[in-house]
């Protein structure tokens, strides 16, 4: 006997949380125009393909597989903190125990756990103004309330959060990119980080420190990367994706032993752990050759390097005195600034990409809810070469003439 469905049943509710998701807004919404043939991108924080270790991934991987200690045992479960091995390894580079580290899906992952663990629903957290926006979708998990505190070429503005800190705002957590701040390219200096640990410690907020550029310095003084390892009061987030590739998905958490418990607690109700197979052909890559990943990060910051300079040079001098910019230490981004009055940043963003020639607009990183920062432009040069940079900026100089 066959029964007729009833065609007035309702839709699947989703829930209160997923019903509140916002659509993304300049990254990767359906608004951006369609990639047309010959377009020049400067859209994402990519790392370049020559810069990847596709071919030692394969020999590790090889290893791997017909190794006498791996084999089959690479398809297993594991962990849900990690392989050891992986985990003593990222502990000697952050100078921590192995078990206030803990493996997670790339960097975003590790941001997702913190939020979910440490942000109450409705929870007010300080955060980067400019901000890396997927940030703010991080935060929809808890329904976040965000404190907008500056950020500069120095990095965070310690001052201004501390003015605010005095006047009575109580943020459970404050995120910020320390290292070539995405998108501002500021780096927060070895003393600001310092005071930034003591606020925390002293008003009793966390800090989730967002820290994927860390590794890709190639001017300029180093700060001290180990002062957010001092404190039970900051959350550490790393990955590889911008070193060995996007693509693994591979990340980590340094955090106090007791936060990193209740982030292993929270990730056995998700996905219980990091691909086995990964983690081991990676633990490979690293351990094969001792001073294979510093030779590989040496190579890489030369290419950045290289490439940030040819960006900042022909902005020099196909717009000198219409778009300011600073010159990077690091990291994959540029945040120039429309000096000219005349020229409308709504108008240009227009010209440019009729012209084959996209950014994102500076309008997309204000966690204010504020119309801030049209003005400047991210301009993200890691994953193209010269010759396409070069060739973006005359374009770019093109719109810039057709608008003002």
């Amino acid at each position: 006997m066959t029964t007729t469905p009833d065609l007035l049943a309702p839709l699947a509710r989703f829930t209160t949380l997923a019903g509140a998701l916002s659509e993304p807004k300049g990254f990767g919404d359906a608004s951006l125009r369609r990639r047309r043939e010959g377009d020049i991108e400067l859209l994402g924080g990519i790392p370049d393909d020559t810069a990847l270790p596709v071919h030692e991934l394969l020999a590790a991987t090889e290893r791997v597989l017909t190794g006498t200690r791996s084999g089959p045992a690479a398809f297993q479960y594991s962990q849900s903190a990690g392989l050891d091995e992986l985990r003593s390894w990222i502990a000697a580079r952050e100078g921590v125990p192995a078990s206030r580290v803990i493996i997670t899906n790339g960097g975003f992952h590790g941001l997702s756990l913190a939020v979910l663990s440490l942000v109450e629903r409705g929870g007010l957290v300080a955060v980067d103004n400019p901000i890396f926006p997927l940030f703010l979708r991080a935060l929809e998990l808890s329904d976040g309330r965000t404190l907008p505190v500056r950020v500069g070429p120095a990095g965070l503005d310690v001052d201004e959060l501390e003015e605010k800190l005095r006047a009575g705002a109580r943020p459970t957590a404050l995120y910020t990119v320390p290292d070539f701040h995405n998108p501002s390219q500021g780096t927060l200096s070895t003393a600001d980080r310092v005071r930034l640990v003591e606020l925390a410690e002293r008003y009793g907020f966390v800090i989730f420190a967002d820290n994927p550029y860390r590794e890709l310095r190639f001017r300029g003084e180093a700060v001290d990367a180990g002062v957010f390892s001092t404190s039970d009061q900051v959350v550490h987030v790393n990955t590889f994706s911008k070193t060995l590739g996007p693509g693994l998905r591979l990340g980590w958490v340094v955090a106090s032993e007791r936060i990193a418990k209740q982030l292993v607690t929270l990730r056995n109700r998700q996905d219980s752990h990091t691909s086995t197979l990964e983690q081991r052909i990676v633990i490979d890559l690293l351990t094969h050759d001792p001073q294979w990943f510093d030779r590989t990060l040496t190579r890489a910051r030369d290419l950045y390097r290289e490439r940030a300079d040819v960006v900042v040079d022909a902005l020099d001098e196909r717009l000198g005195g219409l778009i300011e910019s600073v010159r990077p230490e690091g990291g994959f981004f540029l945040w120039p600034r429309i000096t000219d009055p005349s020229i409308d940043p709504v108008a240009l963003y227009a010209a440019a990409a009729e012209r084959g020639a996209t950014y994102q607009q500076g309008e997309f990183f204000a966690s204010s809810g504020r119309r801030e920062f049209a003005d400047h432009l991210r301009l993200a040069y890691g994953n193209h070469t010269p010759e396409t940079l070069r060739e973006f900026v005359d374009r770019l100089g093109s719109a810039v003439d057709s608008v003002r």
